[in-house]
């Protein structure tokens, strides 16, 4: 298959990097990591660490300095990979040796201070201020949490740990136009009427204002309703019942068929075609598919007719809750197969999984036009499509096997001669194998699953205890 679509180019090409841009980018990422802004400064850059890793190895080579902004940096030879982890070795004794020197000094202040507070008889929390502040001291100059814990013999969670000092609590003054607890009362007591019990707070300022009285604003009669624990929904609101969760598993073909319907872009924005689609969930194979101008009911019954006049009726058909899905058409002829309908729970997508995952490997194929100049452009694009995907894909979720021969009973067949290739070459070369366990990506499952049961603890529990009995 071919396509001349815009996704049909490919990816654009990578970023590069000249070497006084990377300098520049180490430099600004050094200074970053010490604000611990590392991370921050690599997402706003679009750059990954490894990248920056690879980068400081060729400056610590010395194959960035000097270069010309156009000049490539190829690989780096033995010599210069030994300068650079010599370099950076020696970066980091130094740095090591620095941290030791500054810590060094604050333990000797701290063991100072602390001979001072001994003589003095001041007491633990003075000890403990100054060794608190000598963890500080020493996580401040770079030293590791875990160091400077056992260095100062102050644990880590109570260093961590922040004083919470006592909120500073302010008293609001009262508003010079606030009603009176009088006032309160008389508009509770005209809210609580019996002529105004029924109405909203909204339509009893409106009548009062009719009727020439005025109380307090529609916030005020909210708050004092508030006040007094009156301020609920009583309106008659619809409860959804449950859903039920959708459990179908097929051990082999033809027992569970799930379809679908998905939208084509076609030569001008705004015009659609309808591409409906039905999927053997065990095999994956496309049992029906045909691409129609319009969505109708009339259109998916045909396809199922024709579908299981040449695949055979299956035992369910599953779909969401599309109109035609759930259109009394298809129901009557599923109703008079003697087929079990199941549909997904509203809004729940993972439902169909097989359909959107169908969908998905069509329209992400780097074949897949951007548009269709025509219907017939989408129906012969469509059956080329089918007919590769069912003979020549070898899908991942049925052991790398194809959807057809998995469908017609040919991948016990196909299985044997891929163990007889493995097991000729295990033979031939027995140092690339360390297993002589064949990859489980080549094994077939034994049944395909919308929604697995969920166990719940209690319920194996009570499998234990009647295994046990």
């Amino acid at each position: 298959m071919s396509g001349s679509g815009p996704r049909a180019g490919g990816p654009s090409r990578r970023r590069t990097f000249a070497a006084a841009e990377k300098l520049q980018h180490l430099a600004a990422y050094d200074q970053a990591c010490q604000a611990s802004q590392g991370g921050a400064y690599l997402r706003r850059e679009g750059l990954y660490s490894s990248q920056v890793t690879e980068w400081r190895k060729l400056r610590d080579a010395g194959v960035l300095e000097g270069r010309p902004a156009s000049s490539k940096v190829g690989r780096l030879t033995v010599e210069q990979l030994e300068i650079a982890r010599l370099r950076a070795q020696l970066g980091k004794a130094e740095r090591r040796l620095a941290r030791t020197e500054v810590a060094l000094d604050i333990m000797g202040k701290a063991h100072a201070l602390l001979e001072e507070i001994s003589e003095s008889g001041a007491g633990g929390p003075a000890a403990q201020a100054a060794l608190m502040n000598a963890y500080r001291s020493l996580t401040a100059a770079g030293v590791t949490t875990r160091a400077a814990a056992g260095l100062t013999g102050v644990a880590r969670a109570t260093a961590g740990r922040v004083a919470a000092s006592s909120p500073r609590r302010f008293s609001r003054p009262l508003p010079a136009n606030r009603l009176t607890d009088g006032e309160r009362a008389q508009v509770l007591a005209v809210l609580n009427s019996s002529e105004f019990v029924d109405r909203t707070p909204v339509q009893v300022y409106a009548a009062l204002l009719e009727a020439g009285r005025y109380l307090c604003s529609v916030s005020t009669m909210y708050r004092v309703l508030a006040a007094n624990a009156q301020v609920t929904d009583r309106r008659r609101l619809a409860r959804h019942p449950a859903r039920v969760r959708p459990e179908l598993v097929a051990t082999g073909p033809g027992q569970v068929f799930t379809w679908d319907i998905t939208k084509l872009r076609g030569p001008v924005k705004g015009a659609y075609f309808d591409a409906y689609v039905m999927i053997d969930i065990y095999s994956r194979y496309i049992v029906g598919a045909c691409v129609h101008p319009t969505e109708s009911a009339v259109l998916a019954e045909e396809m199922m007719r024709r579908t299981f006049t040449i695949h055979g009726t299956p035992q369910v058909v599953h779909a969401d809750r599309g109109t035609s899905m759930t259109s009394k058409t298809v129901t009557a002829l599923l109703s008079d197969l003697g087929v079990t309908r199941s549909h997904s729970r509203p809004r729940v997508s993972n439902d169909n999984p097989f359909s959107e995952a169908w969908f998905k490997t069509l329209k992400y194929a780097p074949v897949f036009p951007d548009r269709f100049g025509s219907l017939q452009h989408a129906r012969t694009f469509f059956d080329e499509f089918v007919q590769h995907y069912n003979h020549d894909h070898h899908h991942s979720g049925i052991g790398l096997h194809t959807p057809a021969n998995v469908h017609y009973g040919l991948a016990a067949d196909t299985d044997q001669r891929r163990r007889r290739t493995l097991a000729a070459a295990r033979v031939a070369t027995p140092n690339r194998f360390t297993s002589s366990i064949n990859p489980r990506i080549l094994d077939l499952p034994q049944a395909a699953w919308i929604n697995h049961p969920i166990h719940h603890p209690e319920d194996q529990q009570q499998e234990t205890v009647t295994a046990a009995a």
